[in-house]
């Protein structure tokens, strides 16, 4: 393995959104089947959507049904190389940013990836937590914005909720929201796209072990949809057997 599994958790940062509030898009690219799938899981876990090529033939048909926001593309594959892979990408998806994956720390290499119109590169061995954050960088730099990096304000979609000021709106209407449905919902904002489940919010939003409590989520689940979905298209999805998620409305 070719990564180091320490650093596998997430920090809690808030997550990066689109400017359509949705999650962003990363297409990895690595012939290595283990780690195409350890990467693909750290990406996921940063609340992306995430989706894996082994070869380049793979990788551009991928690319063309994802039009992904950033790629982490590996330089050797079995079919070509990432450099003539990256050309043929920019084609598919002109802006997108690419993190190289290279065996070969040569400054040649370097160079060759940055000329080819790569953005950033990482030596293997490396640590998730770099792959993780370089890409954050990346994709800052490319117009991906912190849900509070303009201050105190989650956004999913057009759904907004104020921390500080404890105001939520949606589409611009003001929704109420007794404490306890603006601390569950805060939990929702925090981790759009990802299927949480009762005894994960019942762990945050209540403190309780999970213990039969379960009706407690369901109910508030409940009353958060007829404030937040009521007349809308839903944002709050269930999901059998697993949990609940918000979602932005797909336009």
């Amino acid at each position: 393995m070719l990564v180091d599994a320490m650093n596998t958790t997430r920090s809690g940062r808030p997550a990066l959104t689109r400017p359509d509030g949705t999650a962003p898009r990363v297409l990895v690219v690595d012939d290595d089947p283990d780690l195409a799938e350890v990467l693909t899981g750290a990406l996921r876990y940063e609340g992306w959507e995430v989706r894996s090529a082994g070869d380049g033939a793979a990788a551009l048909a991928a690319a063309r049904e994802l039009l992904p926001d950033a790629v982490v593309l590996d330089v050797m594959l079995p079919d070509t190389d990432g450099f003539a892979v990256l050309r043929r990408l920019h084609a598919v998806r002109p802006g997108v940013c690419v993190l190289f994956l290279t065996a070969r720390d040569a400054v040649e290499d370097r160079i060759a990836g940055i000329t080819a119109g790569g953005d950033d590169y990482v030596t293997k061995p490396f640590s998730l937590e770099e792959v993780v954050a370089r890409l954050r960088g990346l994709l800052r730099r490319a117009g991906m914005a912190r849900s509070r990096e303009e201050g105190p304000r989650l956004v999913v979609g057009d759904l907004v909720m104020d921390e500080d000021a404890r105001e939520v709106t949606r589409a611009g209407e003001l929704i109420d929201l007794s404490p306890t449905e603006f601390e569950l919902l805060r939990f929702l904002m925090r981790n759009p796209r990802r299927v949480l489940s009762k005894a994960q919010i019942l762990d945050r939003v209540w403190s309780y072990d999970f213990g039969g409590r379960a009706h407690v989520v369901e109910l508030y689940i409940s009353y958060l949809r007829k404030k937040v979905d009521a007349g809308r298209e839903p944002m709050i999805h269930t999901v059998r057997g697993a949990g609940y998620v918000l979602k932005p409305v797909q336009r």
